[in-house]
């Protein structure tokens, strides 16, 4: 570990990882839709793999208790209860949701990025890559929300 500043950001990214999997978890049994259900069950598992990967990136000493998740991820879970609720489980509302979810977890990267100079070259790798397999899961569900809202104005 380099310093305690990449202890604390991978910490960060470990948790939010951890409210990804629980929202695509919740977002999975929301839907009927079974494209949608496939896409959340994959994203799902990808987060429970990004959280396991960068869990090993810690001593072994510190790899424990990161089951928690942050309150933002608790409160993205209820907005995203509330909002599917409120529009009858639509497919745009649940996009939309899962968008918001996507912009967390994107934001936490970018944050853990602003001071490379913190972590291991291994770190940095493995950072920078999820970051990019969530960018492109993030596009690839604005590209259907959006699929979505043309079918509105269509």
């Amino acid at each position: 570990m380099k310093s305690e500043k990449a202890n604390d950001a991978l910490n960060d990214l470990v948790i939010i990882n951890n409210d990804r999997y629980e929202g695509y978890k919740k977002a999975m049994e929301e839907t009927k839709d079974s494209s949608l259900k496939q896409l959340f069950s994959s994203l799902s598992r990808q987060s429970d793999f990004f959280g396991r990967e960068l869990r090993n990136l810690f001593p072994a000493a510190k790899q424990a208790g990161f089951n928690e998740t942050k309150a933002t991820g608790k409160i993205y879970r209820v907005w995203m209860d509330v909002k599917a609720a409120l529009a009858g489980k639509e497919r745009k509302s649940i996009l939309e949701s899962c968008e918001f979810g996507e912009d967390a977890a994107l934001k936490e990267y970018n944050k853990a990025l602003e001071c490379p100079e913190n972590f291991t070259s291994e770190m940095l790798t493995v950072i920078k890559r999820q970051k990019d397999e969530i960018q492109a899961e993030h596009n690839k569900i604005k590209a259907m929300r959006d699929q979505e809202k043309e079918k509105v104005y269509s």
